[in-house]
């Protein structure tokens, strides 16, 4: 019994690491700057999934956690159910905190890759994130458009690389009407 649990040890450790992994020939970006990161980034564009299906409005803020790490409050707004939905994580460097390479957590002792290979390095006005592998993406901004020219550059340099368009969700950033 021993053996078949250090196994299945060794097999979940290999699993969560390779979770926390950037893609292949995907390369976080270096001189990052977390100070500039923190605060409210507006969801553009994302490949969907459904832990985000049908949600407009999409945000992610940003915060300092007393031991050091980020503080992570992704929201959404779900017109079917007429309620927003929030979810709240937590994310730490996985190497340096000079590489844009995080691992973020919504789920316990369960992590992700959160791999910011593409940052307005000026003026951290946008964003291309990447989860452990291209079946997670998403384009994030500073504010809730962004100039069309700068969208189809960025999503074009995501699909060079290997991203996948064709669940490309293109996310409503509207006022929400009152009823």
């Amino acid at each position: 019994m021993s053996v078949y649990m250090g196994f299945l040890s060794v097999l979940l450790s290999i699993f969560l690491v390779g979770c926390t992994g950037a893609p292949k020939n995907i390369d976080p970006v270096a001189q990052f700057q977390l100070e500039r990161y923190l605060g409210t980034w507006y969801e553009i564009a994302r490949q969907d999934h459904a832990f985000e299906e049908g949600l407009s409005n999409v945000t992610a803020r940003y915060s300092m956690r007393r031991d050091g790490g980020v503080a992570v409050v992704n929201r959404g707004y779900s017109a079917d159910d007429k309620e927003w939905r929030e979810a709240e994580g937590r994310a730490y460097f996985v190497n340096s905190s000079t590489i844009g390479h995080l691992k973020v957590s919504f789920f316990g002792p369960f992590y992700g890759a959160y791999v910011i290979f593409e940052l307005d390095k000026a003026d951290y006005q946008y964003a291309m994130v990447s989860g452990p592998n291209r079946d997670f993406f998403w384009l994030l901004s500073r504010t809730p458009t962004m100039p069309e020219a700068v969208k189809r550059r960025l999503l074009g340099k995501a699909e060079a690389l290997g991203f996948s368009m064709d669940k490309l969700v293109i996310v409503e950033q509207a006022p929400l009407v009152k009823n």
